[in-house]
This record gives C-alpha cells, sequence and structure tokens, in this order.
C-alpha cells in the first residue's frame, strides 16, 4: 500500500482552476520534489493534502484511508506534519517549549488529569520533556533551549520548525519551501539536515522548493507543476533537462536563447 496515494484531484475557487487532475504515488522513505514557477498551484496541492482546503474532485489516501475532507488536526494524527512557506513559531514560547508544546495533541491524558498532577499526567509531561531534549540534541539547538525563536537567526528559526514537525512523530514530512530566505551556506546545511532526517527518522519527505540547488542534491524524483496541472516528471537531471520545464521558468523567448 502506498503511503500517499492522490487520485485525479482537482480544485477551483469560484471559476478559478488552481489545480487540475493531479494524481501522485509516494512510497514510504521516498524523498520527493514539487518545483514550479510562482502561482503554479504548489503550496495548494500541499494545502489539499494537509487538510487546510478540500478538493472539488478527486481522492487523497494517507496510509489507505481517504483522507479528502479530514481537518488538519486528523490528519496530523495520523502520521502527517508540515512546515509553511511563512515561519509559524510561537515567539512567546523558548525554543523548548515549542517542541513540547508541539507534542501535546497526543499525549492521551485528560483535563482532570492535569487538574489533579495525575501519575500519567508525569508520565507522559516527562516523556514530551525527553523526547524535546532528544530533538534539541539531535539538531543542534541545545545551546538555544532556553532562547525566543524571534532572537534566532534565520537557518536556525527552520530547523527549529522542522524539529517541531518531527516532535509529531510522522510518516510523512511535508516541508513547503524551507530554504526560502537562506543564505548558500544554510542552504547547504539544510540539504545536510533534510537527507539525514530521512534516513534517522525513517519517514518519507515532499518538498517544495524554489531553490534549485537543494532541489537538484535532496530530491529522488521531482514533479512540475504549471497553472496547476503537472508539466514534466522524473529524475533531477531528465527535469533540468525537459523543454517544458525551461519554458515554464523562463518563457518562450528566453528559452530559445537558454
Amino acid at each position: 500500500m502506498p503511503l500517499l496515494e492522490i487520485q485525479n484531484v482537482t480544485l477551483f475557487f469560484g471559476g478559478l482552476r488552481a489545480v487540475y487532475g493531479f494524481s501522485l504515488t509516494l512510497e514510504g522513505g521516498e524523498l520527493l520534489g514539487l518545483i514550479g514557477p510562482n502561482g503554479a498551484g504548489k503550496t495548494t496541492v500541499f494545502n489539499l493534502v494537509s487538510g487546510f482546503y478540500r478538493p472539488t474532485d478527486g481522492e487523497i489516501l494517507f496510509r489507505g484511508k481517504n483522507i479528502a475532507g479530514l481537518r488538519p488536526h486528523a490528519i496530523t494524527a495520523l502520521g502527517m506534519a508540515r512546515t509553511f512557506q511563512n515561519i509559524r513559531l510561537w515567539n512567546s514560547l523558548t525554543v523548548f517549549e515549542n517542541l513540547c508544546v508541539s507534542q501535546h495533541y497526543h499525549l492521551g491524558y485528560g483535563f482532570l488529569d492535569s487538574v489533579l498532577r495525575t501519575r500519567r499526567f508525569r508520565d507522559r509531561e516527562h516523556r514530551v520533556e525527553r523526547n524535546a531534549e532528544h530533538l534539541l540534541e539531535i539538531l543542534n539547538l541545545g545551546h538555544y533551549a532556553r532562547e525566543y525563536p524571534k532572537n534566532l537567526p534565520y537557518g536556525l528559526q527552520r530547523r527549529l520548525e522542522i524539529g517541531r514537525a518531527l516532535s509529531l512523530q510522522p510518516k510523512l514530512l511535508l516541508l513547503d519551501e524551507p530554504a526560502a530566505g537562506m543564505n548558500p551556506s544554510e542552504a547547504d546545511q539544510l540539504i545536510e539536515l533534510i537527507l539525514w532526517i530521512r534516513k534517522e527518522f525513517h519517514l518519507a519527505v515532499w518538498l517544495i522548493e524554489h531553490h534549485m540547488r537543494v532541489v537538484m542534491n535532496v530530491c529522488e524524483w521531482i514533479r512540475v507543476l504549471d497553472f496547476g496541472e503537472t508539466i514534466a516528471e522524473g529524475t533531477p537531471e531528465e527535469v533540468k533537462k525537459n523543454p517544458r520545464v525551461v519554458r515554464a521558468y523562463l518563457g518562450d523567448e528566453e528559452a530559445g536563447h537558454a
């Protein structure tokens, strides 16, 4: 059974066609890229998969369950986590607290447990803290545990956001433009981090990215969108040489001189 299977998904916003006939199969452990010009529909696809939009037509199966129309928290509970183009960290909480709070949706204790400080509450909270400490260590964020995210360099904020997604223990991690705003050194570190995460956590990664160095060095297979439709797919080398991809990014006239 594929980890994720998207079957002929289409989305209209009123009379505007945002995504048309999108299909994709993603197996566990794969590292897939989704690229295309601005406005191609990439983030819209992620919003469909993660429950922020409901498709006009088509099915989205995650771990064998049709998730089209499910709320984001229900999809997260099935084992999917994502990051966003614009970093969404809790800046009023420390780095350590960000990694703790993100785990609370699956702790399994109730309001009464938290009020009475029951053994279940103490055990689960202790587990949360251990997991957060582990993520701090493996993501090299230990020195910033008591710092507030807004005071961190941009690359470390992105690393924390990925860590927060990993704290949900996902089977599929969606990364929406994780290299946005990064300098070349930070982008190189991100490449290493994504490859390491896939291996260490045994999960699949689906990546939207405009930074071609990141895409070409990370992804095993790439899907290309333009105006909501798939125009190409293949290995990084195949996609890079595809004339339709060149035209989509450069335009017909510029592509003729490329």
